[in-house]
């Protein structure tokens, strides 16, 4: 997943991507200067801003974020940065941006691209630096005094932002320099589209009056996506299972059951604890022989967060069904995919409908196979959604004569991350990584490298994250501290965030497939982001739609199973013996096991993004669950085994990420990514020639240009669903 800052901060509201280091989103305003956007009052700006710039000078000297970091690239100094520092440099960097657009504003000289968006985009420096920090580590490293400065710090950032997009002068400028752009250079006028249409969609062409709604509306959404982010870590820290009885714990390992033994002591239980992770499915389920603690940790997974996040869902739908509304689209639905490849509804439910059937029939299919393994181990329960991996794993088992634990000795971290990951890179990319022990993270678990080409110039920086603990978001994602531009001269420092179960002192990290997948999934990003070759930060790395951000993290996932690849990183923990061909060809064989309930379960979940965001201004919705069960029955889903992925009251994606309306888009960049994937191995499968092709094609553009095109010009023609439906096993 790549989460952007901002929408994780304050859900749909924009920010307006400076000369600094956040390619996503764009510049903003102060709380005081709202009031100046809707009745000028110059003099008591002045004083206001003068005592915060003064304010500024004199905190300076002991406030890293008030200045750029000494550090390779930009990084931040994590071992000087304090909690305290946060809300002193947001106010300071709030002053500085004010005066800067202020000054954009009171340019005697006509609007023209250089005195207008090019000033915008170097504006408001301490600001994003401030924010880039503080949002990234707020997912990384939370707590309660981080929730405290966020709820402080988001309806000030959300005004601020209101600031820029309804002020009428700033916009006449934007919108004289758009209506002039036919004599810019393409990547100019992809910079004037983007900035005009972020002011158009924010509601730069609404009445004062309905300024003053959107203003509302923006402030209360994103104050109910902060809580509702909020209560998610909450429900982290307080959702787990103690078990107190070692035999309860009978199927799992003895490394497992010492990895929830050392999470209870660092909790100061005693006992054994059973965090969730982000998804509905967890993954211990697999291996429990428990029952009836399996059907207990499947319902603590599938109704957390009930009784804090389920009066915010139906809240948020109902306040973007009023925003849509306002800037006169008829949901939000079609409001948000205005500017996404897909454009409208129609074609995000005509893929998700069309795929649906067919991932029915194959899910329904492995039911009867695990009912009949049920059977066969002597049981006559019906399967229910907690059976499902468990008996699963059996089948695969019976099937491919594979399970789980005969894979997982060849899955050490260090040597996927190093022989696995890392060599496909060098072998595709030609570049290398080269550990900074010197570099300070924000976590002893954090490892910090410099990325090098084959010609040993640098690319960038990269940390990875790879454990999960308390007060860290679930799932895993990429980001980015400073974003690529040539405009400003920076290259780009990133991170990826995994959420492995982290082992007992002393023990291997082994992981499972499906963590070792994620692992290249996130580079995917990580290296969309490194390889961005782009003048403006608005423009750069993964500033792209959200229906193509996902597709060069997809397309990375499928190294991991390249023979080459595969082969080179899947060596026993202990022995460092090879993967033994013929459990190799078992692996490979069992790819596309589960791909039914894998398909209904993100299907499920996709849908229920797209009903709750295509709900009119005058929809009535007060009962969650009832919502969502005629939802999947509505397009067929309704399958009892399989739940989704993620249910509406833990689903961060889109109540608090930033993806609302859009995760359809791991299936429609999927297209792409097997396509393009397909295409590669055609062509020879890993060599520098296919790398340095995509590379230059798809990784070094951000959006500077149509992105369609972007793969045209790397493929030769737009994508089939071919390779996918071959990929997922539904041909």
């Amino acid at each position: 997943m790549h989460k952007s800052l901002i929408a994780t901060a304050i859900g749909a509201t924009l920010f307006l991507s400076a000369c600094n280091e956040q390619a996503k989103e764009a510049p903003a305003q102060s709380q005081t200067a709202a009031k100046q956007a809707s009745q000028p009052q110059a003099s008591e700006q002045a004083a206001t801003d003068q005592v915060a710039t003064e304010q500024a000078a004199s905190a300076q000297a002991t406030n890293v974020l008030m200045s750029p970091s000494p550090l390779t690239y930009g990084a931040p100094e994590f071992d000087k940065i304090n909690n305290a520092d946060i809300l002193p440099a947001f106010e300071a960097g709030l002053a500085e941006h004010n005066q800067q657009i202020e000054a954009i504003i009171a340019t005697p000289d006509a609007p023209n691209f250089d005195n207008t968006l090019v000033a915008m985009e170097k504006s408001g420096a301490i600001l994003t630096r401030t924010l880039k920090v503080f949002f990234n580590l707020s997912g990384l490293m939370s707590n309660d005094e981080v929730q405290a400065i966020e709820g402080e710090l988001v309806p000030k950032l959300t005004e601020h932002t209101d600031n820029i997009y309804l002020n009428d002068k700033l916009f006449a400028r934007v919108a004289a320099v758009y209506a002039a752009k036919a004599s810019l250079s393409a990547e100019d006028q992809r910079l004037v589209d983007f900035y005009y249409n972020q002011f158009v969609r924010a509601g730069a062409k609404l009445n004062d009056a309905d300024k003053a709604k959107m203003r509302e509306l923006n402030g209360e959404l994103a104050k109910l996506s902060t809580e509702f982010n909020q209560n998610i870590l909450k429900s982290f820290k307080d959702d787990v299972l103690l078990v107190t009885d070692r035999a309860e714990l009978a199927g799992l390992s003895d490394s497992e059951i010492d990895s929830l033994a050392a999470a209870a002591k660092e909790a100061g239980k005693e006992g054994y604890l059973i965090s969730l992770v982000n998804t509905t499915r967890q993954p211990l389920l697999g291996s429990l022989e428990n029952r009836a603690l399996r059907e207990k940790l499947w319902n603590t997974s599938a109704n957390r967060a009930m009784g804090t996040n389920g009066p915010l869902v139906i809240k948020l739908a109902k306040l973007r069904a009023d925003k849509a509304a306002l800037l006169g689209f008829p949901t939000w639905a079609d409001y948000v995919l205005g500017d996404q490849m897909a454009a409208k509804p129609d074609a995000v439910f005509g893929i998700l409908d069309d795929l649906a059937p067919k991932a029915v029939a194959k899910a329904k299919v492995e039911a009867a196979d695990i009912q009949a393994q049920i059977k066969a181990a002597g049981a006559d329960f019906e399967l229910k959604p907690w059976d499902w991996a468990f008996y699963a794993e059996k089948v695969r088992k019976a099937k491919y004569d594979l399970d789980e634990s005969q894979i997982k000795p060849y899955f050490e971290f260090n040597t996927v991350l190093k022989d696995g990951l890392f060599y496909a890179m060098n072998k595709f990319y030609g570049i290398s990584l080269k550990e900074r022990k010197d570099l300070p993270v924000w976590h002893p678990d954090v490892l910090a490298y410099e990325v090098f080409n084959e010609d040993g110039s640098s690319v960038g920086l990269f940390y990875l994250d790879p454990y999960a603990r308390v007060g860290k978001n679930g799932g895993a994602w990429m980001d980015e501290f400073v974003s690529q531009s040539f405009l400003s001269g920076n290259k780009p420092v990133v991170y990826n965030a995994l959420n492995i179960p982290k082992p007992a002192a002393g023990q291997p990290t082994l992981m499972t497939f499906d963590e070792v997948t994620t692992l290249f999934h996130e580079f995917g990003h990580g290296i969309h982001g490194l390889f961005s070759q782009v003048k403006y930060p608005s423009l750069a790395g993964t500033a792209t739609a959200r229906d193509f951000v996902e597709f060069p993290s997809q397309a990375n996932e499928d190294w991991a199973v390249d023979p080459e690849v595969l082969t080179h990183y899947a060596k026993h923990y202990q022995t460092g013996e090879a993967i033994p061909a013929e459990l190799l060809k078992k692996v490979q064989a069992a790819a596309s096991f589960n791909q039914g309930y894998d398909t209904v379960e993100y299907l499920a979940a996709a849908l229920l993004d797209m009903e709750w965001h295509s709900i009119g201004q005058d929809a009535k919705v007060d009962d969650i669950k009832a919502f969502e069960a005629k939802a999947l029955a509505k397009h067929g889903v309704d399958f009892g085994p399989v739940l989704p992925r993620y249910q509406s009251t833990y689903f961060s994606h889109i109540f608090a990420g930033g993806y609302s309306s859009g995760y359809y888009a791991y299936l429609w960049t999927e297209v792409f990514a097997a396509d393009a994937f397909a295409h590669t191995m055609a062509q020879g499968g890993l060599t520098r020639e296919n790398g340095d092709k995509y590379r230059k094609a798809i990784l070094s553009m951000g959006n500077s240009q149509d992105l369609m095109q972007d793969y045209i010009n790397f493929r030769g023609q737009k994508p089939t669903v071919d390779a996918l439906l071959k990929r997922r096993g539904l041909l």
